[in-house]
């Protein structure tokens, strides 16, 4: 492709609104631009990169024994209302009604529509285990779509369901999307990790999350110093051994703590340790107002504590509710005499606090001296607080760190989730009616686009690895008016075309600096310059990711550029 026939509007300055390094350049290099908040066009440089990754993930999809389809946007409001999921997914849902004000929601996911549609088709367990797959445009109502591609409200993803006739089956489909997954990201040059995860509004069970290492990551991944777990914090299990002070208990004492709210504060004026104190938060869970305790050097995990109670919604009581039911305000609350039939949930920190300290449900007022279980009483113990680093890993064969990661994939087991509220299901080698045992398998294409370009950058611009690069090569003419160098690259062109390289050839009517500043801002893996020795047919071969130089021949080109492009 001749560079002045095609559409590459790259910028010299960082646009003021993009943060990520990938929505920058992105932005300047001419691959994307923003049509509306969290809303992208893909411009030809950066829809050549997508159609690339797509063909990894087909490839690898029906190697996975998955099959394509494509399934509409636009969603009838009654499947959502068959799954429950239409009042409860929340704002995010893009609703609609059409010219008959009949309600339809575009598409965040396919849970229902696949469902309904294998309902309708499939009746026998001999047609089972089926994986369909698609890769199309979603749509969800961010609140805050930020990093470009990163979190848009509109966004393209390939998603896959399974479906199956017993849990064994579904077992060995999650692993053969795991083993995609895994090679996809591996065969994109990324540095991921495969995570333990949360399941979130898709629901189900045994779920991991696929993170791309990135330090804008909105996501913090723990993982082992010596083996190869790793979690999303929001999952990964805290398996510490607590130690047991022998320490006298002390006399309960309640003594004034004034404008001391925090747990810092109140540990500083008392002069005792963050670990010497009870953090007492109060949630609401599923309509009902609990108390949770954590150590105050701990912080309370909603997702763990959501998981631990079996509840539906679990967040922060509003402060008046607080107020009505201990009549005191936030940062003076505490597990003492509290109002009878108030559950009480506690970390399992908690059991190692001797003659500690809490509020005393009196604004300005803590008590010192307070031992659980003689102090107050405590429902159950639960792991429901985030690890830490240094904390020992769940298998306790290493220590957690964390970093940040982008999340580019999850895959689920959602059971008989959707199957049984949507009543689809198969008849078994017994002649009786079973539910559809589901599968379901996400990856972000479009983010995967953003997340390449955060690892694959430098000072200049892009560095694409050559699997998904725009073009192969970039050819550049230093000067058009030079008839020596216009004859042998356009010579080189057509070579190189002949052999099937993909080759953009700057041709444009610029000064060489510009030419030379745009393409390490485009980031081809390979540029080929037409210089001064064209004359004697030889050109100089830069590569974008070592920043390797050479001068080559024009008789030696092809066999080395085929050495490159062809080597594992």
């Amino acid at each position: 492709m001749k560079q002045s026939k095609t559409f590459i509007p790259t910028l010299r300055e960082i646009p003021a609104d993009a943060d990520a390094l990938s929505h920058q350049l992105l932005l300047r290099a001419g691959f994307i631009r923003q049509h509306a908040s969290g809303v992208y066009s893909y411009l030809p440089l950066g829809f050549k990169v997508l159609q690339k990754i797509e063909e990894i993930v087909r490839e690898e999809m029906n190697e996975a024994g998955a099959v394509e389809l494509l399934l509409p946007s636009l969603q009838q409001a009654e499947l959502w209302q068959e799954s429950g999921r239409w009042d409860a997914y929340g704002p995010e849902l893009m609703r609609l009604t059409d010219r008959h004000e009949r309600p339809f929601a575009l598409g965040p996911t396919h849970e229902e529509v696949i469902t309904s549609l294998v309902r309708d088709e499939i009746n026998s367990y001999k047609k089972l285990p089926l994986t369909l797959y698609q890769i199309q445009t979603k749509f969800r109502d961010e609140k805050r779509p930020r990093f470009g591609l990163l979190r848009g409200r509109e966004f393209i993803m390939k998603d896959a369901y399974s479906f199956h006739s017993t849990e064994e089956s579904l077992d060995e489909t999650y692993q053969d999307m795991v083993k995609a997954y895994t090679n996809i990201f591996t065969r994109l040059g990324l540095n991921f990790r495969a995570v333990i995860a949360d399941s979130g509004s898709i629901g189900g069970t045994d779920t991991h999350e696929f993170m791309v290492l990135s330090e804008i990551g909105e996501d913090t991944i723990a993982y082992s110093d010596e083996t190869d777990y790793a979690a999303n914090i929001e999952m990964a299990e805290v398996n510490v051994e607590y130690t047991h002070s022998d320490e006298e208990m002390g006399t309960l004492e309640k003594v004034e703590t004034p404008d001391q709210r925090t747990i810092e504060e109140v540990a500083n004026y008392l002069e005792v340790s963050q670990e010497q104190c009870i953090k007492t938060l109060v949630f609401n869970v599923d309509d009902e107002l609990i108390v949770v305790l954590s150590r105050g050097d701990h912080e309370i995990n909603e997702i763990k504590l959501k998981h631990a109670l079996n509840a539906e919604s679990v967040e922060l009581a509003e402060e008046q509710a607080v107020f009505e039911l201990l009549n005191c305000h936030v940062g003076s609350l505490g597990p003492v005499k509290l109002p009878v039939n108030v559950k009480v949930i506690a970390d399992h920190g908690i059991k190692s606090i001797r003659n500690g300290v809490c509020g005393a449900n009196e604004d300005g007022f803590h008590y010192k001296n307070v031992n659980p279980g003689r102090d107050f009483a405590i429902d159950h113990f639960e792991d429901i607080r985030f690890i830490q680093v240094g904390d020992p890993t769940p298998d306790r064969q290493g220590t957690i760190k964390f970093a940040e990661g982008i999340e580019v994939g999850h895959v689920f087991k959602l059971g008989t989730k959707y199957s049984d509220a949507m009543n689809a299901g198969f008849l078994d080698e017994n002649g009786r009616k079973q539910p559809f045992i589901m599968g379901c398998y996400g990856i972000g294409v479009s983010r995967l686009l953003a997340a390449v370009a955060e690892q694959f950058q430098d000072n200049y611009g892009f560095m694409w690895p050559k699997q998904i690069a725009p073009y192969d090569i970039h050819l550049i003419s230093v000067n058009e008016k030079d008839e020596a160098q216009k004859t042998l690259t356009d010579d080189l062109y057509k070579l190189l075309r002949s052999y099937r390289y993909d080759v953009l050839y700057d041709d444009r009517k610029e000064r060489a600096g510009v030419k030379f500043a745009d393409a390490d801002l485009i980031g081809l893996p390979v540029r080929v310059t037409v210089g001064k020795k064209a004359s004697e047919g030889i050109v100089e071969v830069k590569f974008r990711q070592s920043g390797e130089t050479f001068e080559w021949a024009k008789e030696e080109l092809v066999d080395r550029l085929n050495n490159f492009f062809h080597a594992e």
